[in-house]
């Protein structure tokens, strides 16, 4: 959780661990929508709007599903935050979809880890990191 002005961004999400596996293309396969955790869908919400990529984002509650590839990965946030794994997901209820780059060989982290970073009052970014790849999502508030 954090708090950017007024608004608050909260993530819940289940971590999961390498426990010496082989992760991308292994326990989460490539080219398919993930939940971003494990067992249910990781959800985000905020208090008041935000804004990714010049798109508004109305304060509400929110699933956060990514698509990861090994150039780059697509971020989702759909409007059924309440699902197990992707059972019930439908693309017509994204609200965005966002392509960002990973980094890869950074610090080996072995439990899954959101981190949303304060850059100043009004700019964050959503940080996910887990085994030795990175992947961040900047956004801002009003």
């Amino acid at each position: 959780m954090a708090t950017l002005g007024k608004n608050e961004i909260k993530i819940a999400y289940y971590p999961r661990a390498v426990r010496g596996r082989i992760i991308w293309g292994g326990l989460v396969p490539l080219d398919k929508v993930w939940v971003t955790g494990a067992h249910s869908a990781t959800s985000i919400e905020f208090n008041q709007d935000i804004i990714i990529e010049n798109n508004i984002i109305a304060a509400g509650k929110y699933a956060f599903f990514t698509i990861p590839s090994r150039e780059e990965w697509t971020i989702i946030i759909n409007k059924n935050w309440r699902q197990h794994l992707t059972d019930r997901y439908d693309e017509k209820e994204d609200v965005l979809r966002v392509k960002v780059v990973p980094e890869v060989e950074v610090k080996s982290q072995e439990r899954l880890r959101y981190v949303i970073e304060k850059k100043s009052e009004k700019d964050g970014e959503i940080v996910l990191t887990w085994e030795k790849l990175e992947v961040s999502l900047p956004f801002k508030v009003n």
